[in-house]
């Protein structure tokens, strides 16, 4: 993908609504935060002298089928986070294109769904001695029944939402009440089950890894709460990640972690070993909780995060001088050979 290769036809797969325009131009800020990731691979690609179809994907397959078909992509880039507003079926799509022996950037179906069910990914993380929170799953329809082994503080999530979607200040509970209370609202309000963990004090890392065979592990990224209220927890909520005023005014910010050597060694060394043990490829995300006395605890793995041009992944990527040029260009190499290897 150098300027001396043939451009290549990239078909650019998004969600309906985040088709985004040729220019930001005029565009407010909140709109430009929702369809970020997708401007910045789009016109990037464009920039780098590809030719870019975006297609916006909802609820039907057809459309893909038929952009494949008529226009023979050379490879799918993979924006999607769920189909029919589900997102438990972006793995189908993934599915989906394997079936039509159609290249894609990202993780394979099979890493899509272990990683996306929070439980599953931890059971087999523990197999592997990889540590994780304690946990216990809240089914919807159920009572919520507490092991004696877990103590509080906990934190309740959605067993299979991410982007923080579903966490705020509420969600890390103290008593039986509250727990009840919180469980409520993410079947209620998100209308999936819940996860309930052990709450880890300690600082939030996030360590992106890319590669399918070999692996590349970028250095450890961390959010920084030095200025939230002293009575808050200091956990990603939804509006740690996506509210630009609130993050203006409790000054959060991501940045390289400051950390030893050795603990980076430690992190990389969990990273090949999760990757692995969860059948991921493409790239991923791994999110980690550090306990004061450097206890390393696993949270979860996201497979194909948010890379915008600021976003962490990509930050952390151009940290060790990849541009992101080069990142999106290592990404498609990379679909290219998972596909040609596994499914043609």
């Amino acid at each position: 993908m150098s300027k001396r290769r043939k451009p290549l036809k990239i078909m650019v797969l998004m969600h309906a609504d985040l088709i985004p325009p040729d220019s930001l131009k005029g565009v407010d800020k909140a709109e430009q935060a929702l369809i970020r990731t997708e401007f910045d691979v789009s016109s990037t690609f464009r920039k780098m002298g590809h030719h870019v179809q975006n297609l916006g994907v909802k609820d039907e397959i057809l459309p893909i089928r038929t952009m494949i078909k008529e226009w023979e992509p050379d490879i799918a880039f993979n924006l999607l986070e769920s189909f029919h507003g589900d997102s438990l079926y972006d793995q189908h799509v993934v599915s989906y294109l394997e079936l039509m022996r159609q290249p894609y950037t990202g993780c394979n179906p099979r890493g899509l769904t272990i990683a996306r069910d929070k439980a599953l990914s931890k059971k087999i993380l523990s197999y592997h001695r990889i540590k994780v929170p304690k946990f216990f799953v809240a089914p919807r329809g159920k009572k919520v029944v507490k092991p004696k082994s877990l103590e509080y503080p906990l934190i309740v999530k959605s067993l299979i939402e991410e982007a923080s979607i579903g966490i705020a200040q509420a969600s890390v509970v103290h008593d039986n009440e509250k727990l009840e209370e919180r469980v409520r609202f993410i079947h209620e309000k998100i209308r999936t089950d819940a996860i309930v963990e052990q709450y880890i004090e300690g600082r939030e890392l996030y360590v992106g890894v890319m590669g399918n065979e070999r692996l590349r592990v970028f250095p450890p990224w961390e959010i920084i709460f030095d200025h939230m209220p002293d009575d808050s927890v200091k956990i990603a909520t939804s509006k740690v990640k996506w509210d630009e005023d609130y993050q203006k005014k409790h000054k959060i910010k991501w940045k390289k972690s400051d950390i030893s050597d050795g603990l980076q060694k430690r992190l990389t060394k969990i990273c090949r070993r999760a990757y692995r043990a969860l059948s991921l490829n493409g790239y991923a995300r791994f999110d980690f909780r550090i306990s004061p006395d450097e206890q390393v605890f696993l949270l979860e793995a996201n497979p194909n995060p948010n890379i915008a041009k600021e976003d962490e992944f990509a930050a952390s990527a151009k940290a060790v001088g990849l541009s992101y040029e080069k990142l999106l260009e290592k990404l498609v190499r990379l679909g290219t050979k998972y596909s040609s290897f596994d499914i043609e």
